[in-house]
């Protein structure tokens, strides 16, 4: 299935900032972490179609996945 991935801020670093994947049907945004290389600790938030979600949630075709580090100010 296909899928769009959302990297922001210092999480671009592991991708561009929105591409297009080709998964498995049993996909999770902890899975796609994994391809991607980015540490589960950098991912503060994570959201699917706008909605906030768990790492184990499971992707559906056509899904957006977008990934937000911790956001840091003062």
């Amino acid at each position: 299935m296909k899928i769009t991935v959302k990297l922001f801020a210092t999480l671009r670093e592991y991708g561009q900032k929105m591409m297009e994947m080709q998964v498995g049907g049993q996909a999770s945004p902890a899975s796609i972490m994994r391809d991607l290389n980015i540490p589960a600790n950098e991912v503060a938030v994570i959201m699917i179609n706008g909605r906030s979600v768990g790492r184990d949630e499971q992707l559906k075709e056509a899904d957006v996945l977008a990934l937000f580090p911790a956001v840091g100010g003062g």
